[in-house]
């Protein structure tokens, strides 16, 4: 996602991106990113990248765009980086994104918004775009010229943006997303759209995306669409040759983001006698993938 909104904000500004893949930087360094688009052309784009944050700043914006098992680091990173007068905006799955992200820069620093774009890495250095859809960042008085200026920046690189008064609804609203389709394509190793070709799958995919509304509705939140399972089956289709970022991490033998996604949906369910038991199977397989990865056969 970050070489997604790198290429699409480069032209447009000056971008540095950081990260430690070390084999990506490399390949940043050595040439352009080599970006296959959604109507299936290839583009190349030269991109700035560093691991060492240190060498980066001050910056007008960070966008976090990492795992949550970096925020905490990210969010450090940020710090480190923005200008005093500088935004902070956490575009990344799950939950307790902001949270992490305003003790580090402060809260009258940090925003937070959702994406519905999606993309993954076929390798260092190309990218494949496997699915387009707004952007929606929440503002509040501190940092509404700001943001409005970062939404009009997004519109500009023709990355669709919306200023809105508040996104709990689009957060859980991915969330559901997130948790019937990340988990399942990572424990059954293959891309978004392929889960609906089993009817196992998209039963599974289902009742975990129910149970996220169901939780989100106990708190009065209300979901941008009326039927969360369908929602997910949609964007299944639409993302159909995407891999899931959950998958990229369980191929890599990485730490996923399941703490966020679906172990976020039983924590929260539990605090209010709400039984998740999808959520809760898809958070135990993917953390027993997770711990096995070293003795896997194949």
């Amino acid at each position: 996602m970050g070489c997604l909104f790198g290429a699409r904000l480069t032209p447009h500004a000056d971008v540095t991106l950081i990260g430690n893949w070390p084999e990506q930087i490399e390949a940043l360094r050595r040439g352009p990113l080599d970006m296959l688009t959604l109507d299936g052309y290839e583009t190349r784009v030269r991109l700035h990248a560093t691991p060492d944050v240190d060498t980066v700043g001050p910056v007008d914006v960070a966008l976090i765009m990492t795992k949550t098992p970096k925020s905490e680091l990210a969010a450090q990173g940020a710090a480190r980086v923005l200008a005093p007068d500088g935004l902070a905006i956490t575009l990344q799955n799950g939950l307790g994104n902001l949270e992490v992200l305003g003790r580090c820069v402060g809260s009258e620093r940090a925003a937070l918004g959702v994406t519905t774009q999606g993309a993954s890495m076929d390798g260092p250095g190309r990218l494949v775009h496997g699915g387009a859809g707004p952007t929606h960042l929440a503002t509040h008085p501190a940092i509404d010229v700001r943001l409005r200026a970062v939404a009009a920046l997004f519109e500009q690189a023709g990355i669709e943006a919306h200023v809105v008064d508040d996104v709990t609804g689009w957060v859980w609203g991915k969330l559901a997303i997130n948790a019937a389709i990340n988990p399942l394509s990572a424990i059954l190793r293959v891309p978004n759209g392929a889960l609906l070709e089993s009817e196992w799958a998209r039963r599974l995919m289902r009742r975990a995306a129910y149970e996220v509304a169901t939780v989100a509705a106990e708190q009065n939140i209300h979901l941008p669409f009326e039927n969360a399972a369908a929602r997910a089956e949609e964007v299944a289709v639409s993302t159909a040759r995407n891999r899931s970022s959950m998958l990229q991490d369980m191929l890599r033998g990485v730490e996923t983001e399941i703490e966020a996604i679906c172990g976020a949906v039983v924590w929260a369910g539990e605090s209010m006698g709400i039984n998740t038991p999808a959520n809760r199977m898809l958070y135990e397989l993917v953390k027993a993938l997770e711990e096995t990865h070293p003795a896997r056969i194949g």
